[in-house]
């Protein structure tokens, strides 16, 4: 007897409906300035790193990841229980964001958004959240994390996976 897989839909990114998971990093509202003697405009504080624990540090990497197919089989979410983890586009393709809400310590029912191009997320400390998934093709991210001792991953496995719809 085949188990039916429970379903998420993807819908588009926005800031209100990924809050409780985190922050939309977007220059669309954002505050502005000018510098370098009026040559940049610099888009402030997009979003906040989160580091804790003792000898932890904020650290900049580039992920280049391969693209996933849709439906998506999501099997396995993870968690950072002591820092925050940016993801930023490099590439102006489309990718997945999946994230549970806790359910006592464990993931919850998921949600799926797709990002505008340009579009990037910051997953607050402790949020259960898919891996990175590029869509079409190859894509490279910015990734803002933490670093340091501890304890900093956490990965849980579905019993019965969800498929994940397109939006």
């Amino acid at each position: 007897m085949t188990t039916a897989r429970p379903i998420v839909q993807a819908r588009q990114l926005t800031r209100d409906a990924f809050l409780p998971y985190g922050e939309v990093i977007d220059i669309d509202g954002a505050e502005r300035f000018s510098i370098n003697q009026g040559k940049c405009t610099r888009y402030h504080a997009l979003a906040q790193a989160t580091a804790l624990g003792a000898d932890a540090g904020i650290i900049i990497s580039i992920f280049h990841s391969q693209p996933y197919s849709m439906p998506l089989e999501l099997g396995m979410v993870e968690r950072h229980p002591l820092g925050s983890q940016a993801f930023m586009p490099l590439d102006p393709l489309p990718f997945l964001v999946v994230v549970c809400p806790d359910a006592g310590g464990m993931p919850g029912h998921p949600e799926a958004f797709v990002p505008t191009p340009f579009q990037g997320v910051n997953y607050f400390a402790n949020v259960w959240h898919g891996v990175v998934t590029p869509l079409q093709q190859a894509m490279r991210f910015l990734v803002v994390d933490r670093s340091g001792e501890g304890a900093n991953l956490e990965e849980h496995h579905f019993e019965t996976p969800f498929i994940v719809s397109p939006a």
